[in-house]
């Protein structure tokens, strides 16, 4: 299996001024996007958690677009773990 048709699943906690449902939907419709599936929601600390699923380059895609933020957000970080697909049918936010 080449790189392009691998599949990923990756955790991304996102910190910065990222808090509130704008960033969330934003991120929620850019994973759509790209055809991931997953889920997003906000950490009692500020952070966003996000859990992504999908072709590498599409989370590759959605990892750098984390990194530009959408305006206004300013993301300051963005962690990325390995995580387990849960076999989620589509993006959602929680």
């Amino acid at each position: 299996m080449s790189r392009t048709e691998e599949r990923l699943c990756v955790r991304c906690v996102v910190s910065g001024r990222v808090q509130g449902v704008f960033f969330r939907a934003a991120a929620r419709d850019e994973a759509k996007r790209l055809g991931l599936t997953g889920w997003v929601r906000n950490m009692v600390d500020g952070r966003v958690e996000l859990n992504a699923c999908g072709p590498y380059s599409a989370v590759d895609a959605f990892i750098a677009w984390l990194h530009r933020g959408p305006p206004p957000a300013r993301v300051t970080s963005v962690d990325v773990m390995s995580a387990e697909d849960e076999g989620l049918s589509r993006f959602e936010i929680r």
